[in-house]
């Protein structure tokens, strides 16, 4: 009764109305453009952990993701980027010594095989299939697409990583970070604050810095080593694979489309691997060269593949949870790894102009994840 004692009193209707009003505007932490109508193991449009099978599983992604979602985005995109970046640091160094044994036709089929044999597990065990049915044909044939064209991608990284010099060869691949941030703006709408902006141009000049040297005037300048050309190649094909999932992975969650992208990728690597073994054309000779015996080959494989798979994992999951600019460029500090070992292990030595080259990149990239 209306105007009676506080704890007999009958609930005025419109106070209900009042607090599911104010209720209305509390965040879901549903990351900007992410369709409500993602398959298995996406969020519901309130914010909540749809269901998985099996259950435990389930409980581990939800927890997972209601930690994520009080991260700010920015810090979470940079962690996760971050995460990407040592994984494929270390899948740098683990793909060289593979590809140098093997080659680096090889050495990048038996990775993704790896990696794709790994994904199916894990997906299985979530219940993750059914995602995929969701997608619709346009996303799947997009995916797929995008598959290849990370297929290209390392096949570039890695025949560049098998010729060296691998202190050189890696931190040009980082320019991508760069090239994202610019592909972020011009296609996405996506605005970095002018010092990242000034960060990410640091970087790309520290990357030609980088790649080149001079013998004594600009007339001497040089590519440094082989291996840079197929780097470059390398950097725009995985920014615009960066780009180009973005918006499937904002639709249909991380889970499903690396899947189907990267069954393309792995399909395309050993169809092309078994195509050059069974015909033999000349122009994949260098494809299967080789520097060193096949001593250890198959363990640094199994190691690219794990760890390529688990930076992907990482990087797939920062493009559904944060802007695309800040994953794509903090995900590309994972040469800092590679360099140091290639100077420390392989003796690779850098002249005076590529040191300056790396300082900028490292500057830059400081820059970029100021926020």
């Amino acid at each position: 009764m209306v105007g009676g004692d506080e704890g007999t009193r009958t609930p005025d209707p419109r106070d209900a109305n009042a607090v599911l009003s104010q209720l209305s505007y509390i965040p879901t932490g549903r990351p900007r453009g992410r369709s409500a109508a993602g398959g298995p193991g996406a969020e519901s449009s309130t914010g909540q952990c749809r269901t998985l099978r099996p259950v435990a599983v389930a409980g581990t992604l939800c927890a997972s993701r209601a930690a994520a979602a009080r991260l700010p985005r920015m810090t979470l995109g940079l962690l996760l980027g971050l995460g990407a970046a040592v994984a494929w640091g270390f899948t740098d160094v683990a793909g060289t010594f593979a590809g140098r044994r093997i080659g680096s036709l090889r050495a990048l089929a038996g990775t993704q095989a790896t990696g794709l044999v790994v994904l199916l597990v894990f997906v299985a065990a979530a219940g993750g299939l059914a995602a995929m049915a969701a997608m619709g044909i346009s996303d799947l044939l997009l995916c797929a697409v995008l598959g290849l064209a990370a297929m290209g991608a390392y096949l570039s990284f890695f025949t560049a990583l098998r010729i060296g010099p691998l202190a050189v060869v890696s931190p040009t691949v980082a320019a991508y970070g760069g090239l994202t941030v610019v592909l972020a703006v011009l296609i996405r709408g996506e605005t970095p604050s002018v010092l990242q902006g000034a960060g990410a141009a640091l970087s790309t000049l520290g990357v030609i810095f980088i790649g080149l040297v001079s013998d004594g005037g600009i007339r001497a300048t040089r590519i440094v080593g082989r291996g840079v050309p197929l780097a470059v190649v390398a950097l725009v094909l995985f920014a615009v694979v960066t780009i180009g999932l973005a918006d499937p992975i904002g639709r249909h969650g991380w889970l499903a489309v690396i899947v189907v992208s990267r069954f393309a990728n792995a399909a395309a690597c050993v169809g092309l691997l078994a195509f050059v073994l069974a015909v033999g054309p000349r122009w994949a000779a260098p494809l299967l060269a080789t520097n060193d015996g096949p001593s250890r080959a198959t363990m640094f494989v199994v190691a690219a593949g794990a760890l390529d798979l688990a930076g992907f994992v990482s990087y797939a999951i920062g493009l559904e949870r944060a802007e695309t600019w800040i994953v794509g460029l903090a995900s590309s500090f994972g040469p800092v790894v590679a360099v140091l070992v290639g100077l420390g292990l392989l003796g690779e030595r850098l002249r005076p102009s590529q040191w300056l080259g790396l300082g900028l990149v490292g500057l830059g990239l400081v820059a970029v994840a100021v926020q």
